[in-house]
């Protein structure tokens, strides 16, 4: 069985639970089926350890982006995302979106335009965007309607179906992670029905939202597993069937070429 963690934070895990030893976190995660890594970015500040992990290992890719919640870091314009990305382990732009659990929608104006410029890169680049939408399911749709999002992921979904079936419409696969697994989330194992096989991907957003049967500890991506089974048992499949279709989804959507 092969499954891809598409959304992590590899660079922000506890490795002191594996020895200090990001080989070990790895090995754990690979006893667990789980394969390969997207380690995504949140602020320029810390690009370079993002590069770095997905350098030094084959099986770990990296996007550039800034999270719509960071304020106090680099503010990235259009053509500094561009020639970030250049290189083939940049894989994604973002994360990106809107948040407006942290931020007033009102005050939010420089989280919007941040927001189109990482549309804009991505467009460019040709390299699929990630989406985070947090309390912002209408501007967030809104704008990438706007500016022609045409390739991304909804990561970490949370939403109702009817903003999962407005981003799917646009042409963006639908990521789900640990939250599947909690008690207070059947309205959205719901929605995680409902999404076409050839759209869904999983993830950990590791190091946080620890899925069921390790709530409570700190996450890793060899988790990934856990949301996977979850998933599988919502839409009456099974684990491998999931592993196999969004291993390949992920490949669709990140390497079209």
């Amino acid at each position: 069985m092969h499954i891809v963690d598409s959304h992590c934070h590899i660079d922000r895990v506890d490795l002191e639970h594996f020895g200090g030893s990001i080989e070990s976190m790895l090995a754990h995660a690979d006893e667990m089926s789980v394969k390969e890594f997207l380690c995504v970015c949140i602020d320029l500040e810390h690009f370079d350890d993002v590069f770095s992990l997905a350098k030094s290992h084959a099986q770990i890719y990296a996007s550039v982006g800034v999270h719509p919640v960071e304020q106090e870091g680099r503010d990235p314009t259009v053509d500094e995302l561009l020639t970030l990305a250049q290189h083939d382990k940049i894989i994604a732009i973002g994360e990106t979106g809107l948040d407006y659990f942290h931020v007033e929608k009102d005050s939010a104006d420089w989280q919007r335009d941040r927001f189109r410029r990482h549309i804009a890169a991505s467009n460019q680049s040709g390299k699929p965007m990630i989406i985070h939408t947090r309390n912002a399911k209408a501007d967030t749709i809104r704008i990438m309607d706007e500016e022609k999002a045409n390739a991304g992921v909804m990561h970490c979904f949370s939403e109702d179906w009817e903003t999962a079936k407005a981003a799917l419409d646009l042409g963006f696969y639908i990521s789900f992670s640990g939250i599947i697994t909690f008690k207070s989330a059947e309205s959205l194992r719901e929605v995680a029905k409902k999404v076409p096989a050839d759209r869904l991907l999983v993830e950990t957003d590791s190091p946080y939202l620890t899925p069921v049967p390790n709530r409570g500890r700190p996450n890793s991506p060899a988790y990934t597993y856990y949301v996977a089974q979850k998933l599988a048992e919502i839409r009456g499949v099974s684990i491998d069937q999931i592993a196999d279709s969004t291993t390949q989804n992920f490949k669709r959507l990140f390497f079209p070429n």
